[in-house]
């Protein structure tokens, strides 16, 4: 019985609920439909809907313990936290309780900030599941409705093509298809399974007509009924899914780490070194040698590293996917600021993906087709329209506002079969389809075998010319004739199809070939696929996208090379990658053909030229190719990709690229990032957000490291002065200026606009440190150093006023205590004045402030506003006077720290300025030197 003669569901009762016995998949189908209360033509969307209130959704449930403990404990376990376990461990050895009491309460605090930032991070990248649920096709209301997969119910009728993930148990009622059922079975080879090959008795995994949730279709199409779904599917009864999976530690954060485990090795070989040589060369007490240990080691701890790094990258991840590349890992975000290759394909991705046939040309002329009016009718036309409509497997008779579905190329070629007045009922063209052999990449065709309406049998063939044109030996003439092809007759195909191509269109051939009433059905491609009678050539046009140009612009003004890899005609690819620019001069076509027949280190030599390069008619095992030769040559790639064969090549690349929309299942499973909106702009601005996101990592990892020098200089010149000079900082007014003044504006600066000039730079090398020798140098030893003398002048500006010198008691009871407390607490407020300063220095790496504005980032005005009004409640407020051994501060005293930010700030603007200088007048001499070459 076909799809068009079936009635609808006759009854609508809800399918068995939870927990009651499932129907045997392996029954006759007329029974298992029965059973399943549906039909052929699937559900209704109200029967459906009242059967997914019954089932629940068809998800797997999640299992195993709770990961949270887990990762929480790993943030009081990480070497900075270690760091300040072992200052609180020698604090309290000593008896200096209250530091050892607010140094453990620092790290709670830090270790809470850290774990809320990691969890938010992972639940963003979590929902970001929701713009790309698994989706299913299935019958809804006699027509192909696309739902999410979580919907589908018993008795859904499944549409699986080629690429798609199966989500559900399902038996199979027509078709035919290989599918990979290595998630299920561990068995990497593809198994046919096929609604001819019933099978009972056996297991249900071996059963040649039933599918099963998690496994994919990897060729051909068929329709199936489900029959169970979530955790009543083979897969949901053997699978037990863990709560989370572990996510994986990026580069980045592997570098940060490394370095972490350094600063604190470091400090603690520093602290362990000066406790004797204070307490034996400067003559310190024990007790305040303890003091300067801690003090040290408490220093160096940049607190909010790998939050401030983790929640960076989710708010990356985050801006990305609103700009439509939905990165499916942290660790991704910053692969892309070091990208420099772009292996894109073409049709959807540099064109619109909206075709429309311009001209077909016949043995009785040429053919033009404009949107309001279609050609004359001609018999030879006809006949090609009536193969167009045979070999296809679009639907224009979309459900609701969906419009039309199925293959672009495949729907443009309905539409103009319906504007020359054929019938395209998709159910008609099921009925008179006997065979289908699906398009093969390597093929390059598609072909049906189909009943006519007198019995006859027809071979219908469409694919690229140079794979259809050989398999022809003759032609259909005016008369209706089959006329043998001759060498001049190819020749002239051939240059009709070149000019085309050259014309930018896509361009298809079409042929029949009939079958004799002996001869029996072909059941290969090869015995169909031969003797074939051409018809015609058709011609589409698919428009570049508006916004494409613009974009490869950007890219080769960053340094990116863009390489076309098309499975479309060379001279079409070229005509369209010369008008978005991706071509500046002839470029070189290599064919799939001629790439198949080219050595590794041609490959190798032809990757390294300095020529615009077209891959054409290639197969997705030359993108897998063409992916490990640049990689091998130190190229980080992007390679997008949407079909079943892509997925190694996404794989292989640094940075696999999906399409959303028109990629498949596999694809998007294999891939790092996926665009929701197939569009190539959307790949060039999601390289400048990774650039942006990497660059304020690096800015925040600067500003952190820049209060390290400032922080240990006061204990140092306490120790080195041998308790001469009282200490200008206690450990815990240091740990109030970590944990209450640091934190924000630190993550302000990760929400940073991107510099003037970045997508002007050439990409970062793939092994490049994120912490350079340079960023420590301009961080530790100019504002680092340019801060601690700030502060310590402060310090002095009060403890010398006060008539303090060195020796002098300022212990409590002593006449200077007081103004030791006001020098302290100067010292304090130099440190968060210098830190402003830093903060407006840290925004950019080369450009002046001025030139990204000083309000363009609101959030780090707040962040030091904040910090301001935390210093000033530590000056002021007499319960924390006590607690922090602070005193208020004189108008003088505030006025003297008062030009600090602008100092700090200025200098590291006019060193900028001379780094620009430099850098400019080395570029005119290159320009001369290249000028006089």
């Amino acid at each position: 019985m076909t799809a068009g003669s079936d009635a609808p569901p006759a009854v609508t009762a809800p399918a068995a609920p939870a927990g009651a016995a499932a129907p045997d998949p392996t029954e006759r189908i007329d029974l298992l439909l029965r059973d399943l209360r549906s039909s052929r033509v699937g559900l209704t969307d109200r029967e459906a809907r009242r059967r997914l209130v019954q089932v629940g959704p068809n998800r797997l449930e999640r299992r195993g313990g709770r990961a949270w403990p887990r990762e929480l404990i790993r943030q009081f376990t990480h070497p900075l936290a270690l760091l300040l376990w072992a200052a609180a461990g020698l604090a309290w050895a000593v008896g200096i309780v209250p530091v050892a009491v607010a140094i453990l309460i620092v790290i709670l605090i830090n270790a809470g900030f850290a774990f809320a930032q990691e969890r938010h991070a992972e639940r963003a990248v979590e929902a970001l599941a929701a713009y790309l649920p698994p989706r299913a096709r299935v019958l809804r209301d006699r027509a192909v409705t696309d739902i999410d997969a979580t919907d589908l119910v018993p008795g859904d009728v499944l549409i699986i093509a080629e690429g798609d993930r199966i989500s559900a148990d399902a038996r199979i009622l027509d078709g035919g298809m290989e599918v990979d059922m290595s998630a299920l079975t561990g068995e990497s080879m593809p198994v046919y399974r096929s609604a001819d090959l019933a099978d009972a008795g056996v297991p249900l995994p071996q059963a040649g007509d039933l599918v099963f949730s998690g496994t994919t279709c990897t060729e051909g199409e068929a329709r199936a009924v489900v029959y169970a779904t979530g955790m009543r599917s083979e897969l949901g009864r053997i699978a037990a899914l863990s709560e989370r999976v572990r996510r994986d530690e990026s580069p980045l954060e592997h570098q940060v780490r490394r370095v972490a485990w350094l600063i604190a090795l470091v400090s603690v070989a520093l602290g362990v070194a000066f406790i004797p040589l204070a307490t034996l060369a400067a003559r310190l007490s024990f007790v305040n040698a303890v003091v300067f240990a801690v003090g040290l080691l408490v220093g160096n701890v940049p607190e909010g590293l790998l939050p401030v790094i983790t929640l960076a990258l989710g708010i990356g991840v985050r801006e990305l996917a609103r700009r439509g590349a939905v990165m499916k890992r942290l660790s991704a975000v910053e692969t892309l600021g070091s990208t420099d290759v772009i292996c894109t394909d073409k049709t959807g991705t540099l064109t619109e993906n909206r075709m429309r046939v311009t001209v077909a040309h016949t043995a009785s002329g040429r053919f033009d087709f404009t949107p309001d009016r279609p050609p004359t009718r001609d018999p030879t036309l006809d006949r090609m329209a009536a193969a167009l409509a045979a070999c296809n497997n679009a639907n224009l008779t979309g459900r609701g506002d969906h419009g039309p579905t199925g293959d672009p190329t495949e729907v443009a070629l309905l539409e103009t079969v319906a504007a020359l007045g054929f019938p395209v009922d998709e159910d008609l063209r099921r009925q008179h389809r006997t065979r289908q052999f699906h398009f093969d990449s390597a093929r390059k065709r598609m072909s049906t075998l189909d009943a006519g309406t007198h019995g006859e049998r027809v071979i219908h063939v469409k694919g690229a010319p140079e794979a259809v044109l050989p398999l022809c030996i003759t032609e259909l003439d005016t008369r209706q004739r089959p006329v043998p092809l001759t060498t001049v007759r190819r020749r002239q195909l051939n240059d009709l199809v070149d000019g085309l191509a050259r014309q930018g269109l896509r361009v298809l051939a079409v042929a029949e070939r009939r079958l004799d009433a002996e001869e029996a059905d072909p059941v290969r491609p090869d015995q169909a696929e031969r003797g074939l009678t051409l018809l015609g050539v058709v011609a589409m046009e698919d428009p570049p996208r508006a916004e494409v140009a613009e974009a490869v612009a950007a890219c080769h003004n960053a340094g990116i090379r863009v390489i076309v890899i098309t499975g479309d005609h060379g001279l079409t690819a070229a005509a369209v990658a010369a008008q978005v620019g991706i071509t500046r001069t002839e470029p070189v076509i290599v064919t799939g053909d001629e790439l198949d027949h080219t050595s590794e280190h041609d490959l190798d030599l032809l990757l390294a030229a300095d020529t615009d390069l077209i891959f054409a008619r290639s197969s997705p095992e030359a993108k897998l190719r063409i992916a490990d030769a640049l990689r091998a040559a130190g190229h980080v790639v992007a390679m997008t990709g949407d079909g079943v064969n892509d997925a190694p090549a996404l794989r292989r690349a640094d940075i696999g690229i999906a399409m959303g929309r028109s990629g498949t299942d596999v694809a998007r499973e294999a891939a790092t990032m996926v665009l929701t909106d197939d569009n190539f702009a959307t790949i060039a601005a999601a390289i400048r957000a990774g650039r942006r996101v990497y660059v304020n990592i690096r800015k925040f990892i600067f500003y952190i490291f820049a209060h390290a020098t400032p922080e240990v200089v006061p204990f140092l010149v306490f120790a080195l002065s041998g308790g001469a000079v009282p200490l200008p900082l206690t450990v815990l007014q240091l740990l109030s200026f970590d944990v209450g003044t640091e934190t924000l504006p630190a993550l302000a600066l990760g929400r940073e606009p991107a510099e003037p000039g970045l997508m002007h730079r050439p990409p970062r090398p793939r092994g490049e440190p994120v912490i350079r020798v340079r960023m420590l140098l301009r961080a530790w030893l100019f504002l680092g150093v340019l801060c601690a003398a700030l502060a310590m002048a402060g310090f002095f500006f009060v403890l010398l006023g006060a008539g303090w010198h060195p020796g002098a008691a300022t212990g409590p009871g002593a006449p200077l205590h007081h103004a030791y407390q006001q020098a302290t607490t100067m010292t304090l407020l130099g440190l968060v004045t210098g830190q402003i300063g830093t903060a407006f220095a840290a925004r950019t790496e080369h450009a002046s402030l001025r030139s990204i504005g000083v309000f363009s980032n609101p959030l780090l005005l707040w962040g030091i506003a904040f910090e301001l009004a935390v210093t000033a409640a530590i000056i002021y407020l007499p319960p924390l006077h006590s607690l922090l051994g602070t005193a208020s501060l004189t108008p003088a005293m505030l006025a003297f720290t008062a030009p600090f930010p602008l100092i700090v700030w200025g200098a590291d603007e006019f060193r900028r300025w001379l780094v620009r200088r430099r850098t400019a007048a080395r570029e005119r001499a290159d320009a001369r030197v290249h000028a006089t070459a």
